[in-house]
């Protein structure tokens, strides 16, 4: 089979289209035809080795993996050839505590599909059973590709490490990015009211066309300021944040009194200097988020199929040309997804 092949880490990577063995499905899993996967930043830091684990030699990236089942074990039950699914990225033990709590975003021994073992820039890609979530009919394999990392991730953040409520104010941070574009229609769709910020004007008028009532430049210094202008002063009840950096420290000034920031990325930096003082005096929360649990994906598929969640795709590449998706992402050039289509 045809597969894009990670040769060397580092800045820049070496990748390489190439014919590799098809995969063979050990114990409990099976082989899926790949038919679409998204671009993820994931995948940037795999590739310059930014990530706290070991990255395989030879490794076959992507982790936002749709398609169908091409080859299932005779003892499988609930699968056939031909369903059309999308996979779990974060694979889990479903023996842990957490997993026997439905909370395998937290498995004490998870490994990232893509990362850690073979993903899903190739024609065909093996993976657990357990990992299998069912593709609506009228949800496209691009689609599925599009939503089902970011916009999982970001139905966890909403359903699971936060809450949203109607009358609610809530600001997601970068809305032209995968979590960012689906935060804002998910927290629209629970009732809240949604400001949004982006660095450029394409991308805020984005974040205005998914429904925030307002769109904050995030490229001029104490942005906050004007979040906090929008807001009476008051500040709003929740932060989607997955920046991480002096944008987190920002998100406090945004915040007001017992309100929440809840996060899930560190893309601008890892570590922060965090003033106590006002966190606690007003009483304010900063929650972590990782990954999506089985049930997060489902409700991802049933919002996209009820048509509440959209993705927004900036383009798509096929297999040959995933080289120039990745550059596109790289220079934070997309406005929306990039997915690899594979026909």
């Amino acid at each position: 089979m045809k597969a894009l092949v990670l040769e060397k880490t580092g800045a820049p990577a070496t990748r390489t289209l190439a014919e590799v063995p098809a995969p063979v499905a050990m114990a409990g899993e099976v082989v899926i035809r790949v038919r679409a996967c998204g671009l993820n930043r994931l995948d940037l830091w795999a590739e310059t080795s930014s990530l706290p684990v070991s990255i395989p030699a030879q490794l076959i990236q992507g982790c936002e993996i749709a398609g169908e089942i091409l080859h299932v074990p005779a003892d499988t039950r609930g699968w056939k050839m031909g369903d059309r699914v999308a996979v779990q990225s974060n694979l889990f033990c479903g023996q842990c505590e957490f997993c026997l709590r439905g909370e395998e975003s937290t498995c004490l021994d998870s490994i990232l599909l893509g990362v850690q073992r073979n993903g899903g820039f190739a024609e065909q890609v093996a993976v657990p059973v357990s990992s299998l979530v069912r593709l609506p009919d009228d949800v496209s394999f691009i689609s599925s590709a599009a939503l089902t990392l970011a916009g999982s991730t970001a139905v966890h953040m909403l359903t699971k490490r936060a809450s949203v409520s109607p009358g609610m104010t809530v600001l997601v941070i970068a809305a032209a990015s995968g979590v960012g574009s689906a935060a804002i229609q998910i927290a629209r769709h629970l009732g809240a009211r949604v400001l949004t910020t982006g660095s450029n004007e394409p991308k805020r008028q984005l974040g205005l066309a998914l429904g925030a009532e307002a769109a904050v430049d995030s490229s001029q210094p104490g942005w906050s300021r004007e979040v906090r202008r929008l807001t009476g002063k008051r500040g709003v009840d929740l932060v989607v944040e997955h920046v991480g950096g002096d944008v987190l420290l920002e998100c406090f000034h945004c915040l007001a009194r017992g309100g929440t920031i809840v996060t899930c990325g560190a893309t601008a930096g890892k570590t922060v200097p965090l003033d106590l003082w006002p966190m606690f005096v007003k009483e304010q929360k900063l929650v972590g988020s990782y990954g999506r649990t089985r049930a997060d994906m489902e409700l991802t598929l049933k919002l996209a199929s009820a048509g509440h969640l959209r993705p927004v795709i900036d383009r798509t590449y096929p297999l040959a040309d995933a080289a120039a998706a990745f550059e596109r992402l790289s220079r934070r050039a997309a406005l929306g997804k990039l997915v690899i289509q594979i026909p």
